[in-house]
């Protein structure tokens, strides 16, 4: 259908409507989600005055544009951030609503709206607290295996994941950042062992998991699929985990398991699988990639559900090299858009991060942007243009 015909840019302009409409609730939810606050009660009010917003208050953009920026009951400022987050919704809903039409990408566009939403306000939150908060990240992986299954069964769209791919997406995205982290770590603590282990469960048991994991793949037998191979290593290699931290919790205390043991090993293992030793190379690096990020899932979700420990002040703490909500992001980009795609969204986000971060640096001294809006700005690279880059790539190699 010609994009200029009227049905598409019909639905278009309702997605630019309902994305200006979420951007509104977005706000909400930039605003009071670190402040651990319900999202629904009390309704929207002037966070200095605490007056109540009428809806002539809450029209996106309009609104603030009308009351030069000011509350109408107190006259104190608004942050201009309310009508450019609206913008920036509106916009992405329209440009997702025209590239991933229904009449192409079935009920798909519905994920990518979510996508976006969720994209946009752990950026905002990420920025101002340097924190990407569970409470979107979890969930927002969840939410896109669920939108991996509607796709299938609205007939399936390309460009979009299949469910396959959405969780080989979500685990290998957190697998590559999680043990890129723990690498670092390693580094930083100058391959002494931390002093602080997680109890009972934390990056000793994922580091642990990813070792297991590049030589489970081997044990779904001799002409098993990459997908069983896959499935296999991130079980055993998950099981590996749960054990070590069922151990440290019979023993109430931390069973420590060396990073030279299980970093060192895995390097070394993929060595050996370039000499064809094991499972072989590709099979060895996606399992342990994947029993990784399967053991980061399951530390998230515990810790989510229990509740992560208040900070104290104590300057004793071990450094770590990459926080670990850009894994959960990640993981929740890679179930959205698939492995291929997450893969080019960690090359641009990079490549960002090293550009911007660059100008940052320059205009604004030791000022820093977290991770979390470069992997949401490549990731929507990856979304519109994920596909040629890759075919370009390939073209290269070929």
């Amino acid at each position: 259908m010609n994009p200029l015909e009227y049905p598409q840019w019909a639905f278009v302009t309702v997605a630019v409507i309902l994305g200006a409409l979420i951007g509104s609730f977005s706000n909400v939810l930039i605003h009071r989600i670190p402040r651990r606050e319900s999202v629904a009660f009390p309704p929207s009010h002037c966070p200095h005055c605490q007056h109540r917003l009428g809806p002539a208050d809450l029209v996106p953009v309009l609104s603030w544009l009308f009351l030069r920026g000011r509350c109408r009951y107190c006259a104190h400022p608004i942050s201009p951030r309310y009508p450019v987050v609206e913008l920036i919704s509106a916009t992405g809903y329209g440009l997702i609503a025209a590239a991933f039409p229904p009449a192409t990408a079935g009920l798909g566009f519905l994920g990518l709206w979510v996508l976006f939403t969720l994209l946009l306000v752990g950026s905002a939150i990420d920025l101002d607290i340097q924190q990407l908060p569970d409470e979107l990240t979890l969930p927002g992986v969840l939410l896109g295996l669920l939108f991996a299954v509607v796709n299938a069964l609205s007939g399936g769209a390309a460009g979009l994941p299949t469910l396959e791919e959405a969780v080989k997406g979500a685990l290998i995205g957190a697998g590559v950042l999680v043990l890129i982290g723990n690498y670092g770590s390693w580094v930083l603590r100058r391959f002494r062992e931390p002093r602080f282990p997680d109890h009972p469960i934390g990056y000793m048991q994922i580091s642990l998991a990813g070792l297991v994991g590049a030589w489970s793949g081997g044990l779904a037998g001799a002409g098993a699929s990459e997908t069983a191979s896959l499935l296999t290593a991130v079980a055993v290699g998950s099981a590996a985990a749960l054990v070590s931290a069922g151990l440290n919790v019979a023993l109430r205390r931390v069973l420590r398991i060396p990073d030279a043991l299980t970093l060192g090993g895995l390097l070394l293992s993929l060595v050996l699988g370039v000499y064809g030793f094991g499972p072989g190379l590709i099979l060895m690096l996606q399992g342990g990639l994947a029993a990784a990020g399967a053991a980061s899932l399951i530390a998230a979700f515990y810790w989510w559900i229990r509740g992560v420990p208040d900070a104290d002040d104590s300057e004793d703490y071990d450094p770590i090299a990459m926080g670990f909500g850009d894994v959960k992001l990640v993981a929740l980009i890679g179930a959205f858009l698939g492995w291929e795609k997450l893969l080019v969204a960690l090359a641009v986000a990079v490549a960002l991060g090293a550009l911007l971060g660059l100008v940052v640096r320059l205009l604004h001294g030791q000022r820093q942007i977290p991770f979390g809006p470069y992997l949401a700005g490549g990731a929507l690279i990856a979304l519109f243009y994920g596909e040629q880059i890759i075919r370009a790539y390939l073209g290269y190699l070929g």
